[in-house]
Formats: structure tokens, C-alpha cells, sequence
């Protein structure tokens, strides 16, 4: 997974995300997902989520939850 489409990402999911932070560096921060907060089904960039520790970033990577 790319974390480019938003049909492959659901709540639950642990996925590493890239803050804004930390854009430059590219430094991978991984969490459990909470919310979807992009609309559009796809994103070159990566698909914007909200982690259940509250951090935002862009998903790079993920797995389905055990």
C-alpha cells in the first residue's frame, strides 16, 4: 500500500504517516488511523489522516490491524 488511495485506508489500520513537521526530513511517525480527513479518493501526495493520538499527517505505508 502507497497511502495514495483513499479506498485502501480505514480507521483502525496502523499506518506511517508523515507529518508536516517533518515534510523536509521525511521521518515516518506511525500510529493507529481515527479519521479520514481527505475527500477525494486519490492523492499524489499521500491520503491525509488523523492518527488516535491526535497527530495529522500523510499516509506512506500501512498494514490491516491484527
Amino acid at each position: 500500500m502507497n497511502g495514495q488511495n483513499r479506498d485502501e485506508i480505514r480507521p483502525g489500520m496502523t499506518v506511517s504517516i508523515v507529518l508536516k513537521k517533518d515534510q523536509r526530513s521525511g521521518k515516518l511517525t506511525q500510529g493507529v488511523v481515527k479519521d479520514l480527513l481527505t475527500k477525494s479518493p486519490y492523492h499524489s501526495h499521500g491520503i491525509k489522516v488523523r492518527l488516535e493520538d491526535g497527530q495529522v499527517g500523510r499516509v506512506k505505508g500501512g498494514r490491516a490491524a491484527d
